[in-house]
């Protein structure tokens, strides 16, 4: 102490200096990822990937890390992002020994479903129980139920083009996806086609990326915050209590309905949850049931709208694509169905396209390398620390996909290998998106109703709207920045 009492605050200061560099000499020199190339500063501070992603920017940032340090690259001290096919699906592997970060139990704090579980035999049981009723097989039971939805969303498109001189996508197209998984998921939908307004249920859905995306960037804030609140944390706590309360008042309704019809009630995607019998051990608590309903509203209302919204805009603008495609849906019969669909190659290229280069969920999908660590991409990552596989960049990875930023459906006609392997919207292994076809399903019924009721359909510049408008915000999510898409067809 009479040593440091000596000292001029100037010296003191200059030792304090030097103590802080020597501490982050040590944890640059001390990291295990030191070796992975990657910006210097993501050795030792979270500070610039905490700031994308609350931007919405982390694709596009982790994107050009990739473009300028290649398949491999070092995000954070802990995490590393992949873009080489073969070991993305080592890391997404069906037997998924690589296993769920806590990124996903932040991202919803409190709730456990088959979307954020980390535990293995949680989610394996759940999925067991939800997989068949949402399968291509099981889906049969509800095409006209999706066809009845598609065939709303269109006369209310055709409604405001003839008031308003334009029609909004992405607002109809989110009214759509919502009411389908209400209808498809409780026997009953949310009614937004009907409404045509815009309530606080749609509020919360938009906010589900900005809120989700706080609560897994911020864990500690979000524990501090039960003391001392803070405006905007408090605002996603609020959206995720409202979320739970939607899906339990959906579920009291399917519980009536179930009650007044008994085995005659229609079935739906979540029945096998809902059945109770006395030799069935799978039936869950209510409150696991609510959990999974909640990821049932989310996920089946936002993927599929903000697809949708950007695969109509991107037609649009090409007028050669859409030439295209109109000649291919001028060969189907009156009164087609999905299954008509199915036989239109040019109409699954689009689709392929539009999800490759819009995917709802173009982030980082990161997952815990076991212990023992692995060899990915020629780069030992030891057990415990964070790898990652986004989307954005696998989907334009320019050694995979030519002109990778062009959109251009073609391209699938004859893909290669390499293609299918790096062509990932819905993520992969075990934990792959479980309503990938209802989603398929959704766009390919949208995509021809659209186009054969609105054949010179073109984007609008109504009200200001310009594709700055459509420049994609990503938070887990992708959507257009102003929530909007102006198309007219006069």
């Amino acid at each position: 102490m009479e040593v440091l009492s000596g000292l001029k605050s100037g010296q003191l200061l200059l030792i304090a200096t030097g103590v802080v560099i020597l501490g982050y000499v040590y944890t640059i020199l001390s990291n295990p990822l030191r070796r992975i190339p990657g910006p210097w500063y993501t050795l030792w501070t979270y500070t610039i990937l905490k700031y994308k992603v609350v931007t919405g920017k982390r694709p596009v940032w982790v994107h050009s890390l990739h473009e300028k340090y290649g398949t491999v690259v070092r995000i954070s001290p802990t995490e590393v992002s992949i873009q080489d096919p073969t070991a993305v699906q080592q890391m997404y592997q069906i037997k998924g020994e690589f296993l769920k970060s806590q990124f996903y139990e932040a991202f919803l704090p409190g709730i456990k479903n088959v979307f954020s579980t980390t535990d293995v035999n949680y989610h394996r049981r759940h999925r067991r129980l939800l997989a068949s009723e949402i399968s291509e097989s099981g889906l049969a039971l509800h095409r006209d139920t999706v066809e009845s939805k598609v065939r709303m969303t269109i006369e209310n498109m055709a409604e405001e083009m003839e008031t308003r001189g334009a029609t909004d996508v992405y607002r109809w197209a989110l009214y759509m996806a919502t009411d389908v998984i209400g209808e498809l998921s409780f026997g009953s939908s949310f009614r937004m086609l009907e409404t045509k307004e815009e309530n606080q249920y749609i509020k919360d859905l938009k906010s589900l990326g900005l809120a989700g995306g706080l609560r897994s960037t911020f864990p500690t804030l979000m524990k501090i915050n039960q003391y001392i609140p803070l405006p905007i944390l408090s605002l996603g706590m609020q959206v995720r209590d409202r979320m739970r309360l939607y899906a339990t008042q959906s579920l009291g309704r399917h519980y009536k309905l179930v009650e007044e019809q008994g085995r005659n009630a229609k079935p739906t995607l979540l029945s096998k949850l809902y059945r109770a019998s006395e030799d069935d051990q799978d039936t869950l608590p209510f409150e696991e049931l609510r959990e999974d309903a909640m990821s049932y509203i989310a996920a089946g209302s936002d993927t599929t709208t903000n697809t949708l919204t950007y695969l109509i805009w991107a037609v649009c603008k090409r007028p050669d694509i859409k030439a295209k495609l109109l000649a291919e849906l001028s060969t189907l019969p009156d009164g087609f169905t999905d299954q008509d669909l199915r036989k239109l190659p040019y109409l699954e290229n689009v689709i392929h396209e539009s999800l490759r280069l819009y995917s709802a969920a173009p982030s980082g999908l990161p997952r815990v390398v076991p212990q023992g660590g692995a060899t990915l991409a020629g780069h030992f990552i030891p057990g415990g620390y964070v790898v990652s596989a986004q989307a954005y960049s696998m989907h334009r990875n320019p050694a995979v996909y030519r002109e990778p930023l062009k959109y251009d459906p073609s391209r699938w006609e004859n893909p290669t290998k390499a293609m299918k392997d790096a062509f990932v919207p819905f993520g992969g292994g075990s934990r792959i998106c479980i309503g990938l076809h209802l989603a398929k399903m959704e766009l390919r019924l949208a995509t021809a109703r659209f186009f054969t009721r609105f054949p010179n359909a073109t984007l609008s510049y109504l009200e200001g709207f310009t594709d700055k408008d459509m420049e994609p915000t990503m938070y887990f999510l992708m959507s257009p920045k102003k929530q909007r898409c102006l198309i007219n067809a006069h």
